[in-house]
């Protein structure tokens, strides 16, 4: 029920706001503040304090009470002022995996003299991010979104929160920007990539080996990729996993067909192609990507790679588009005018 509260509430606090283009600052508009559990519990303490005054005729009692409620009045004011006038930029995310989390970057600004102590970004109820921003400083901080499924991804808002000095009123805010983070399909499928075809597409349909002949350098690693070209000694120098490309000049084309998998669900075919445009890159293919309404010419190297991912990415499959026989032999052409995907 909480939860649920907490949601309208956002909603309704939230209804005017759009995402922002550029940075945003925080001014007392944007700003709210409550008290925490410590917060309502402290309240609690000072009212007993007083009624236990008030019942001895105790001064002192008195005094400490209200020194008790100065404090917390005082905690409430720089909570306010931690958050007030502070700069949040979004800078957007790298492209992953369904499955994976996205990596959204964001800059936090403080134009003022004085340091600012325990902010922190907060996506949804996950845990938050606390940092302390320096005086005429900025700082980065990366919020991690879990990427359920493919296509474009928007965090939406995001809290930003602080409960400085003492944790007895929290003051908050959201924010929300125009960045988004683009999710490929997860690689996952069992079949074996098709056949290069030397003539027109569809001449045969026949298993290719794996096998490479010409050693072409390192490239990042790559989910899919084999574990025995992962060069070992390579990543014992550096943070990161490289792969061994090995490429075979003589190979042909390769075409990555929507029809040549038998499978009935538009997803299942997208993480097979997906899975197979990894192994392509891999070992150093010279690869296209066919798909109902749009292909991609066949090429390799990275900007092949990224061009295939988000194909598959993007595509948008409609009942408009033709109905080949997914069992269609090589070489059978498809009957139907075709339409360009809305991704």
């Amino acid at each position: 029920m909480l939860k649920d509260w907490r949601s309208r509430f956002e909603a309704w606090v939230t209804r005017h706001q759009r995402p922002a283009h550029g940075p945003i600052r925080l001014d007392r508009r944007r700003i709210y503040i409550l008290p925490t559990r410590q917060g309502y519990a402290f309240a609690l303490l000072l009212l007993l304090l007083f009624l236990w005054s008030i019942n001895y005729s105790n001064s002192m009692g008195f005094a400490f009470t209200f020194l008790l409620t100065a404090v917390a009045l005082n905690t409430m004011w720089q909570a306010h002022d931690n958050l007030l006038g502070l700069v949040i930029q979004g800078n957007g995310a790298e492209p992953v995996f369904a499955g994976q989390d996205a990596r959204f970057g964001f800059r936090l600004e403080n134009p003022r003299r004085t340091p600012r102590h325990g902010i922190a970004l907060q996506w949804r109820d996950r845990e938050p991010l606390y940092v302390d921003v320096p005086a005429q400083s900025s700082v980065p901080v990366t919020l991690a979104v879990p990427a359920e499924r493919r296509g474009w991804l928007r965090p939406g808002h995001v809290r930003v929160m602080t409960r400085f000095p003492l944790g007895l009123f929290q003051s908050w805010s959201w924010v929300e920007f125009d960045s988004a983070a683009l999710v490929y399909p997860r690689p996952r499928g069992r079949r074996p990539l098709p056949a290069a075809l030397s003539g027109t597409p569809g001449s045969g349909l026949h298993e290719l080996g794996a096998g490479s002949e010409d050693y072409a350098g390192f490239r990042q690693y790559a989910p899919g990729d084999s574990p025995r070209r992962i060069a070992w000694k390579a990543a014992t120098r550096t943070d990161r996993l490289l792969v061994k490309r090995f490429i075979d000049q003589a190979r042909p084309e390769l075409w990555l067909d929507w029809r040549l998998l038998g499978v009935e669900n538009v997803e299942p075919r997208l993480e097979q192609l997906c899975q197979w445009v990894l192994k392509a890159e891999n070992d150093g293919h010279e690869y296209g990507l066919r798909l109902p309404g749009s292909n991609v010419p066949p090429a390799r190297g990275d900007p092949q790679r990224r061009r295939c991912l988000e194909a598959l990415a993007l595509f948008t499959y409609r009942e408009d588009f033709p109905r080949a026989d997914d069992a269609v032999e090589a070489g059978k052409p498809t009957t139907g005018k075709t339409r360009h995907t809305a991704g």
